[in-house]
């Protein structure tokens, strides 16, 4: 604009001379020429005094609008985000110790049992006959051994059938307990207080020590395994913060790690990590999968919205900033230093205070030096 307004001056002043310059000599030419070039240099200093002074009166300037965030202090917490499965201590398929044909099942499926309580009878009417004859040679195996006994004490008799009738009696008491401990094992007991989850034979049909007859379950207490990667090591140990959510139940749980494996899996280079958690309602389930974010960095320092963040050629973490100079927001470039990023938010370790005021909205639009106005919004 300044060139053209300048072209335009020139012609005007051209123009004015009004002479045909055809039979002007050459040193007229020159004055002519100094003259016009001194008249344009004048023309050229006041044009600029008048842009100067629009400049200080012009109101309407184009200057960029942004909103501003305070640079706040808090604690800043980073999760590493893993998965995890359910499991429950309490959570067993219960098999026989002897083999035998199932002769009654005192249960259903989905029935709450206490310890203790018989589950399945298998038949035990061979051992029971067996125990029956036994306490009949007993029996007389004890009068024997009670005759021997007196007539001993009383110097009678010889001493081998003393020891022969003893023998005997003690040998048939040491059956009759085996026998009686093998019946007791065919009845299968609840180990502890849960519930029938499964029966898997039916009446009639023959079980072994290889088959389980049904699966007991505890579920008011269980936990969830999850292979932790070695890098982890150092960070994750007993107590750390652990955020749960078991999405198929809907369930999200604060807790702690309750242990950490001491063993790491060549396999995957992981270790396992154990988080106890109370199951009031019964609706967590062993197998299910779990979402665990598991607490490896936590300090006190600057958080700031992660977007405000840029980088520049030198690969530089940088924000704008407002500095306020002659009574105008100024746009000032500071360097920081990012030492964690999590949810869209980062710990800024150097360069930030509390007392310091970011660029939020606009902030792609503007560069360092720039003049902004800040929206009240």
């Amino acid at each position: 604009m300044k060139k053209l307004t300048l072209l335009f001056v020139v012609a005007i002043l051209i123009a004015s001379c009004g002479e045909d310059t055809t039979n002007t000599s050459l040193k007229e030419l020159n004055k002519q020429k100094s003259t016009l070039i001194s008249e344009i240099d004048s023309l050229h200093k006041e044009l600029n005094k008048v842009e100067k002074e629009i400049a200080k009166q012009d109101t309407i300037k184009n200057i960029q609008i942004v909103t501003t965030l305070p640079a706040k202090k808090g604690v800043f917490k980073h999760y590493v985000a893993i998965q995890g499965v359910v499991k429950a201590d309490k959570n067993i398929e219960i098999r026989p110790e002897l083999g035998g044909t199932v002769k009654a099942i005192y249960i259903k499926e989905g029935q709450s049992v206490t310890a203790g309580q018989t589950l399945i009878q298998l038949d035990d009417a061979t051992l029971k006959n067996n125990i029956t004859e036994l306490n009949t040679q007993l029996s007389l195996a004890k009068t024997t051994f009670d005759r021997q006994e007196r007539l001993w004490k009383q110097k009678i008799g010889s001493e081998i059938q003393y020891l022969q009738a003893k023998t005997q009696k003690e040998g048939l008491e040491n059956s009759l307990a085996t026998l009686k401990t093998q019946a007791l094992k065919m009845k299968i007991i609840a180990p502890f207080s849960g519930v029938v989850d499964e029966v898997f034979p039916k009446n009639g049909e023959l079980t072994n020590p290889q088959i389980a007859v049904l699966r007991l379950i505890n579920l008011e207490n269980v936990y969830i395994e999850a292979d932790v990667t070695e890098t982890y090591l150092p960070v994750i140990k007993l107590g750390t913060e652990v955020l749960i959510n078991i999405s198929s139940v809907n369930k999200k749980i604060n807790a702690t790690i309750a242990q950490t494996g001491n063993y790491i899996n060549p396999n995957n280079r992981s270790f396992k990590a154990r988080i106890n958690i109370v199951n009031k309602d019964l609706s967590i389930k062993p197998n299910l999968l779990a979402d665990l974010k598991i607490l490896d960095f936590k300090a006190l320092g600057i958080i700031i919205p992660s977007n405000l963040v840029r980088q520049d050629q030198n690969g530089n973490d940088y924000v704008f900033m407002i500095k306020k100079e002659n009574n105008e927001n100024m746009i000032v470039k500071k360097v920081i230093t990012v030492a964690k990023e999590y949810n869209h938010e980062v710990y800024v370790s150097i360069g930030l205070t509390e007392n310091d005021t970011l660029v939020n909205l606009g902030a792609r639009l503007v560069k360092a030096g720039d003049i902004v106005k800040i929206s009240a919004n």
